[in-house]
């Protein structure tokens, strides 16, 4: 397998390692040969993980092209969560206060180099906070008062070992490069009661109230105990046994966060972290699509270098999608030059890279609900009133945000589409998704892949009823069992 260090600027790269290669993050986001590359282990070494840095694109299109990156998008994520670095810190409560005993100060920061430290007594606790969160540089902060606790924990780059430091890092650095196999949490699995995640104040709620009624009453038919839960109940999350997710998703919101414990407790998860931070994120989707021969709208990862070339391959009026957009926020329509380029201008400043798509105008969207890789219920989501898009929130009636939706038969649907929905859903994995897919011209192309996709009373269930909770559900049980 090919192994490649990937960090911002090779010529400062200190360390000598044998058969790999070092590159640019730059090169690796950029060069059309890593997009088609097979069988790749990437190191992610870049000096800022941030949310949508050149860091963060790394992890996230090496999962999008099938690499294996260190580290994982999830684990990135992991590290600015604060809920989850504490409920880290209290598993490894005793590891802690044996490890440090013995220091006077109040407080201590632990460097870890991967998976070590230069001092051999802090091995086992190095190698605990490195097994979770699988980030080759890390400092962990502690501070005393009445016993050790966890204060802050962050991936450092390579110019911030101190030079004292440098030659056991380069042991550390040849042992690690070294090995055939990267040690990765191993998750538990679990058994019976039901939390439905739900946000009072979700802007665009993924299930309506009578929707959420059904979970909870065919719930109890099947004997399920389900309860609906808010953001401010993450402590209480381990007391269940599944979690259902039913508010919408974001890297940066509770979702991610209950879905992350969730995963970590060994509870039964829809959906699952991996889901959320992939469909979450239009440049992950578009690498993945292409990589997989997915027919998609002619579509372009713009940056800073690129950014005058791509109307050459999308044309206008152009798509233009943040790449964490959802429910049509973030998504802008470019019709003319001058419009691309101050949208583009705006949005770059919000993130290193964006995406272009071509305008396929069309009546209605095929979404085809898949559970599990198996499809189980499809609808026409027709455009709202006097809109390109199936949502318009800038509507002044509030009836006409949205478009139509007409729900059919399975065996009503194309059978190309159907497939075609499949096909990408297993980009993903395991899990509930909603695909989106638009014929123009006969031919079928994906526009998104959803990972929380709607189940509304009166539009989702309107042709199999019952049987749409009763999917999920069962989806659930499986997973405890």
């Amino acid at each position: 397998m090919n192994k490649y260090i990937v960090v911002n600027q090779p010529e400062k790269w200190n360390f000598s390692i044998e058969n790999i290669t070092v590159i640019s993050s730059q090169e690796y986001l950029t060069d059309p040969k890593f997009s088609t590359l097979k069988k790749a282990r990437i190191f992610n070494l870049c000096k800022d993980y941030s949310y949508q840095s050149k860091g963060y694109y790394v992890s996230l299109l090496a999962e999008a092209r099938e690499h294996l990156p260190i580290p994982t998008v999830k684990n990135i994520v992991d590290l600015r969560a604060l809920k989850l670095v504490r409920i880290v810190s209290d598993e490894f409560d005793d590891v802690i206060q044996q490890s440090l005993k013995n220091i006077k100060s109040r407080e201590f920061t632990l460097s870890i180099y991967f998976g070590q430290n230069v001092a051999q007594k802090y091995k086992e606790l190095s190698s605990l906070f490195y097994k979770h969160f699988q980030v080759p540089f890390l400092r962990v902060k502690f501070s005393h008062n009445l016993k050790w606790t966890v204060q802050s924990i962050k991936a450092i780059s390579e110019s911030e070992i101190p030079k004292e430091h440098f030659e056991t890092v380069q042991i550390f650095a040849n042992q690690y490069f070294g090995k055939k196999r990267y040690d990765t949490p191993k998750l538990a699995t679990s058994d019976f009661d039901l939390a439905i995640l739900v946000n009072p104040k979700d802007p665009a709620p993924p299930s309506n109230q009578k929707a959420l009624k059904k979970f909870i009453d065919i719930a109890e038919k099947m004997n399920i105990y389900a309860e609906i839960i808010e953001p401010k109940d993450l402590s209480r999350l381990s007391s269940f046994d599944a979690l259902l997710i039913r508010q919408s998703t974001e890297v940066n919101n509770e979702a991610y966060a209950f879905s992350r414990k969730a995963q970590q407790e060994g509870i039964a998860i829809i959906d699952y972290p991996d889901a959320i931070l992939k469909c979450c994120n239009k440049v992950y989707m578009a690498e993945a699509l292409n990589n997989a021969n997915i027919a998609t709208p002619k579509t372009v990862i713009i940056h800073k270098e690129n950014k005058h070339d791509v109307l050459k391959t999308v044309g206008l009026p152009c798509v233009l999608k943040a790449p964490d957009s959802t429910f049509s926020f973030g998504v802008k329509k470019a019709k003319t030059e001058e419009e691309y380029d101050l949208l583009v201008s705006e949005m770059l400043k919000e993130s290193d890279l964006i995406i272009a798509q071509e305008f396929c105008p069309s009546d209605y969207d095929w979404r085809i609900g898949i559970i599990d890789d198996k499809p189980f219920y499809a609808c026409k989501y027709y455009m709202a009133k006097d809109h390109w898009q199936i949502y318009n929130w800038n509507a002044k009636k509030k009836d006409d945000q949205d478009g139509n939706a007409d729900c059919v038969a399975l065996e009503d649907v194309p059978t190309n589409v159907l497939n075609m929905a499949i096909k990408s859903s297993k980009l993903i994995g395991k899990g509930l998704f909603g695909i989106d897919i638009k014929v123009v011209n006969n031919k079928p192309m994906v526009i998104e892949i959803n990972d929380n996709p709607n189940i509304d009373f009166g539009v989702e269930d309107v042709y199999y009823g019952d049987v749409i909770y009763t999917t999920i559900l069962s989806a659930l049980k499986m997973r405890l069992e």
